[in-house]
Parts: structure tokens; sequence; C-alpha cells
């Protein structure tokens, strides 16, 4: 990102500031409530938000949200510190910030959310953020297509999400989710378990990009850096992961949950690492890195094992601190080099010194050497691998292929653009402004640091969380040296495998290259597809029914509903014909046939004013069976509303032209409309008779003839009903009205102009 070609001005915008100082003391607040919730207290704030439903909106701070809490708002720190003179003089650093703020509170009341619906809300919020921030750059088409595939593909993973929150939430009997820790059991027991589960991993899956919703991510690398290394490191990508732990306590424990991650995660790691090292972009290539070690956190949330829940634990946390660090550091190679393409990139670290010491850093977390946090996390993964019950050798395979694939990758991407002989540079490099190689250092010395102390880190941070992800206490240790033993020797066997995959990863990438270009189908070459497909169908349906008459669109509407209507009772076998059909009085049965002869005039008559005459018969018929029924108020408003009706459209209809040519319905148009409408009425009253042929219950009578007086001050229970319980309805029903009445006076207004021209 080129921020000289925009520059307006030399500054630190003061949103920047403003973003660093609140996320610092967000970060500096969590990290003071580690000591209680490490004691095992939990704190839950709730008020009142549909109190009808029960639903609260409710907020919870236990371990698993505390550490999340930490990494949002501590990295949101050290990026937006980052940012501030990455962004310097840019146009639009002001909503660049802007975004961010929202962002980092969008996902902040995702991981501290207790009640699901609340969860939602956040959950698609950080997809509109996340939308934002993806296409900053809008000017750019890339940009802005790489936007819109992230928006789409996270928005309908969290509709299937919401559709599972809500039968979650009916099988577990709250809304909360810490109510729903303890119904476990229920929920795995109920009917529709196997529904709640697939709508949640949709969910899940698509929001941290695991296969096949895996493309979206790698190209959101349209952001700008810093955005890249917040959503790739602590945020957004990781809101699935956190879902799937927060899940953990309901929704695992089954065969489908265990094979259903295991499989899906493992795939996933596998693949995104093959293509990390397939790419010469460093950005892409940790983008792919992002992908593997979602896969990883996935697949090892598969296991009811508490060692691979903390080895789960264990390795957000470590992917957090290196992966933001090494994007960070990509971005100051990109500022400073001018290129991000590794065959160009050589000899930087006598320039660069500090951003060398950094990369080094964080690529040495990032493959799992002593004594980074990163080589306790790699130990426990292949802990926890060879711990889980299911497959352990299958997890522990793909474990190792993904950590050597891994460690190809931390040279290629940290090492070879210090290290190696140097390339053919756009620009001569030299150390980036203090904020921009400070951020990545602070990331990188704390992985360093952490892995010194690896009782206060287990202690203070993986063991509550652990905790909380199974629903019980757990005891964690993490340690430097377990002694020589199977994980120690696959830790080996991973540095190995992947010096070697380093030193011929030209020769890899050659040959995945032509492996990936044979492929018959991509993800996001199936997205375009889709997407097209859509858009195919969509423009099929508009010149189908979109033809501009609304004779047609009325005949579509009705037809619709008759057969929707028909065809559920027929399918439910809901229709019912009266045994004994009531004696009508002869007074009732000629309104009757009044009304009948009335309704079939339209369809019999080419004339306009007979077919309103028609019209005014049938609502004439029907103020008189009103009369009596004992309703002679309702009869007289429908009389009055018939009489302003007739009045009002005759008018309309009378000053329209007449039908020629093609608009012209002729008697086959008639017939047609007048089967639909015989069809419509015919379904209409198969209904009323079913709900005839059921018992009548009166408690809704009985409740507005309680509550009219007390709760709405009117005697007249129809005024009362229409004014007060269904007041946003009948406002609806005037709102159309006016809207109509806007569009005849229109038409008339058009008609009088073309006339007087």
């Amino acid at each position: 990102m080129a921020t000289a070609d925009t520059a307006v001005g030399v500054g630190r915008h003061p949103a920047g500031w403003l973003f660093v100082a609140v996320s610092l003391a967000a970060a500096t607040a969590a990290a003071a409530a580690i000591p209680d919730v490490s004691g095992g207290r939990i704190f839950r704030v709730a008020v009142a938000w549909v109190p009808s439903l029960g639903i609260e909106l409710s907020f919870l701070l236990d371990g698993l949200s505390l550490l999340m809490t930490l990494l949002v708002t501590g990295i949101g720190a050290l990026v937006g510190l980052y940012s501030l003179d990455y962004m310097r003089g840019h146009a639009g650093a002001g909503r660049f910030f802007v975004y961010l703020i929202l962002f980092q509170a969008s996902m902040l009341g995702l991981v501290l959310a207790d009640n699901v619906i609340t969860l939602f809300v956040f959950w698609e919020l950080t997809t509109v953020a996340s939308f934002l921030l993806i296409g900053f750059d809008h000017a750019s088409e890339t940009a802005r297509r790489n936007a819109w595939q992230a928006l789409l593909i996270t928005a309908a993973g969290g509709l299937a999400l919401l559709a599972g929150l809500i039968l979650l939430a009916g099988a577990g009997g709250s809304w909360e989710l810490s109510a729903l820790t303890k119904a476990g059991a229920a929920v795995r027991e109920h009917p529709h378990y196997g529904a709640i589960l697939a709508l949640v991993l949709i969910g899940a899956f698509t929001k941290s990009a695991q296969v096949p919703f895996h493309f979206w991510l790698p190209n959101a690398m349209a952001a700008p850096t810093p955005i890249s290394a917040y959503l790739h490191s602590a945020t957004m990508v990781k809101a699935g992961i956190y879902l799937l732990a927060r899940t953990h306590p309901v929704l695992s424990g089954t065969p489908e949950w265990i094979w259903t991650l295991t499989v899906v995660g493992a795939a996933t790691a596998l693949w995104a690492s093959l293509m990390a090292l397939r790419q010469t972009d460093l950005k892409l290539a940790l983008a792919y890195t992002t992908v593997m070690a979602l896969g990883t956190l996935t697949m090892f949330l598969g296991s009811e094992a508490s060692v691979a829940l903390a080895a789960a634990i264990t390795f957000l946390l470590v992917h957090a601190l290196y992966k933001c660090a090494l994007f960070l550091v990509v971005g100051c190679i990109a500022r400073e080099a001018g290129t991000r393409d590794t065959e160009q990139l050589g000899g930087l670290a006598r320039a660069m010194p500090i951003t060398a010491v950094a990369a080094a850093a964080a690529a040495l977390s990032m493959a799992g050497f002593p004594p980074f946090l990163g080589f306790i996390g790699k130990e426990l993964k292949y802990e926890g691998a060879l711990a889980v019950a299911s497959e352990p050798v299958f997890v522990a395979a793909a474990a190792v292929a993904a950590n050597a694939l891994m460690v190809a990758v931390a040279g290629i991407v940290a090492v070879r653009p210090f290290f190696a002989r140097g390339g053919a540079l756009v620009r001569r490099p030299h150390e980036p402004p203090l904020a921009m190689w400070l951020s990545p250092l602070i990331l990188a010395v704390l992985g360093l640091i952490l892995g010194l102390v690896p009782p206060v880190v287990a202690n203070g941070l993986i063991q509550p969380a652990v905790s909380a992800v199974q629903g019980a206490p757990e005891s964690v240790k993490l340690a430097l040296w377990h002694g020589i033993n199977v994980p120690l020797m696959l830790s080996v066997l991973t540095i190995v495998i992947g010096l070697g995959l380093y030193i011929s990863h030209r020769r890899m990438r050659a040959a995945l290259s032509v492996l990936v270009a044979r492929l018959p189908m991509s993800g996001d070459r199936s997205y375009d597809r889709v997407k097209d497909g859509v858009l195919w169908l969509a423009e099929r349906q508009t010149r189908i029914l979109q033809t501009g008459s609304l004779r047609r669109y009325l005949k579509v509407i009705f037809t619709v509903a008759a057969l929707s209507v028909g065809g559920t009772l027929v399918a439910k076998d809901a229709a019912r014909w009266p045994a004994d059909w009531p004696g009508v009085p002869m007074h009732e049965l000629g309104v009757l046939v009044l009304i009948a002869g009335g309704a079939l005039l339209p369809i019999l008559t080419a004339s306009r004013l007979v077919a309103i005459c028609g019209i005014g018969v049938v609502g004439s018929g029907v103020a008189l069976i009103f009369l009596f029924y004992g309703a002679p108020d309702v009869a007289i408003t429908q009389l009055l509303v018939e009489v302003l009706f007739l009045v009002i459209i005759a008018v309309i209809l009378l000053k329209l032209p007449r039908f020629v040519g093609a608009t012209h319905p002729g008697r086959g148009g008639r017939a047609s409309d007048g089967a639909v409408a015989v069809a419509t009425g015919a379904a209409i009253a198969a209904v009323l008779l079913a709900v005839l042929d059921a018992p009548m219950s009166d408690d809704l009578s009985r409740f507005y003839a309680a509550a009219s007086v007390p709760d709405a001050y009117g005697r007249n229970i129809v005024n009362v009903i229409l004014v007060d319980f269904r007041a946003l309805d009948t406002l609806g029903e005037i709102i159309v009205v006016t809207a109509a009445a806007l569009g005849v006076y229109s038409l008339l207004k058009l008609r009088t102009q073309r006339r007087d021209g």
C-alpha cells in the first residue's frame, strides 16, 4: 500500500491515537482480571432485552472470553500503533480507524456475549465491519470483489448459525450459553441435534475458512497490511474457532462432532500448507498459513481429551503472536523494499536490522524452536494428537506434515528476505519508522518471554480457558522440557522435514503450480460459477415475472397463494368437509347468491362500469352479512369504505385509456383471471372449513375483552384491536393504501400531462 499516492498531510490521525488508547485501556482492564478468572471467578452482567421472549443482553467473562479479549485488545493496540505510521498522511486514515474501532467493538461483543442472540448480532457486525475493512481501497476492483466475496460467504454462514442457535436454545431450554453448557446431554439426545450441529458448523467453518469455504480468506489480502494482521491473528477468523470452543461442552462427544472436525480440520491444514509453500507473495503465503492454523485448531477441538484442548488453546495464543508480527514485518518490507515477491527480495538484514530481528524471532516461534512459546505449543500439539481417541495416528501424521510445511514457510517468509543474497529491489530499503518496527518486535519478544515462563502462561491463561471449553475445571501444565519422549521425537522430525522442504521449496513450488493448474475446479472458481448461476436465475426470473403488467403481477401472486395454501392442505391432509351443513335462512341465502353474482360480473363483462357495479354488490352483501350477525358498527364501516372505494375506483378506471391490442385481456384472459380467482377463493374457503372443524378456543377473545379497558382504555373491542393491539399492522395498511393512492394519482397526472402535450 503506497501511502504517498494519496497523501494529504504528514500528521498522525487523532482517531488512531484514540483507537490505541482505548485498546490499551481495555487490554489493561482485562489483564487485571486474570487473577480472579484464573481463581475460578466468572463475571456476568445482563439487562432485559426482549423480556417477552426471555432474551437478555448478557455478557460473560470467563477463561475463554478473557483470553480472546486480551488478544483482541492487546494485539489491537499494537496494530493501531503500527497503523499510526503506516497510514500517516493517507487520505482515508480517519475512515480506516473508524472501521477499525467498529470492528474491534463488534469482536469484543462477540467473545463476551453470553446470550446466543447477542452473540449472533455481534457475529454479523464483525461481518459488516470486515467487509468495510477488506474493501477499504474501494477504488480497486479486486478489493471490491474480494470484500463482497467475504461478505456473502460469511453472511450466508451467519444465517445458518442463527437457525442453529435458535434450535440450540430450544433444545437446551435457555438462550444463555452459560446455561446451555450444563445442558449438553439433553442437546445431544435431542432429535434436532443433527440439524443444530450442521448449522452451527456451517457458521463456524465459513467464518474460519475451513474447506470448502477456505478460499475467501487469502483473497481478503486486498485489505491494508494492518487489517490483514488483525483479521488473521486475533479477530474475525478466530471467531469461528471461538464458536467451536464455546459450544464444545454442548455439542462435542458424538461421532458426528469428532469426525467432522477432525477430517475437515486436517484437510484444511494440509491443503493450506501446500498452497502456502506455492506462493511467492509473502502476504499471500502468510494468509495460507493462517488457514493452516485454523484447520489445526479445528482438528484439535474435535477431541474431548483435555491435553488436545490445551494444545488448541495454546496454539491459539501462539499463532496470534507470531502471525501478527510476521504480517506487520511483511508490511515493513513492502513499504521499504517496494515489493513482497520472495524472488526479488534478499539481503535486507543490513538495511533493516531491527525488523530482521523481529522477523527471525517470530519465525522461530512459528517453526517451533525452543525456547519460544511456539515450541511449547508444538510439543503440546503432538501430545494432544496422540491423545485423540478416534484416530491418533491420522491426527499426529497430519500435524507433523502441516508443521513441517510451516517450518519451510517460516524460512521463506522470514529468513530468505533478510539473509539470502540480495535480489532485484524496487527501491533502496531502510528501517521503517519507530511505530512500524516496534509493534512486531514487541509481539516477537513476547513469544520468547512467555516461552521462558510456561507455568505463568498455563495458570493465568491456558488453564482457565481450557476449563471453560471443557465445561469443568481442568489442570494444565506447560514446560519447555518433558524429557525424551514421542512428542520430542516428532518435533525433531518436523524440523528435519521442514528444513528439507525449505531447501527444495522452488522445485516443490513448480510441482504444486502444475498440480493446481490441472485441477478441474477450485473454491474461487466454484464461487464465481455459483454467483453467476444465481445472477442468471435472477435475470430469467425477472424477465418472466417483472413484465410491467400489474394484471400479470396480481395473477402470479394469487396463483402462488392458491397453490401453496391448497397444496399444503392436501399434503398435510388438513382439508375438511363438514359432515352436516347448518341450515341457512332464506334471506342469508339470497345475500350469498347476490355476492356470488356480483363476483361473476367482472369476469363475464367487458364493461368497466358493470365490473365496478359487481364489486360494489359484493361489498354491500358482505356488509349485510355483518348486520345479520349482530355487528352493525362493522357493517356501517364496511358500507362506508365500500362506497368510498367505488367512487374512487370509478373515477380512476373511467379516466384510464381503454385496453387495446396486446393489452386487452380478451375472453381468454378474463377466463384465466376467473380461474385464478376461483382457485384462490376455494383455497381460502378450505382453510376456513378446516379451522371451523377444529375445536374453537375463546382464549384470545377473552383476553381482548379483559384487556381492552385496563390496557387500552376503550370499550369498543374492535376499535381497540385495530388502534392499539394491532396498531403497527393498521399503520402498515394505511401506508399501503396511501402509497397506492399516490401511485394512482401519478398515473392520472401523467395521463393529463400527455393529453395537454
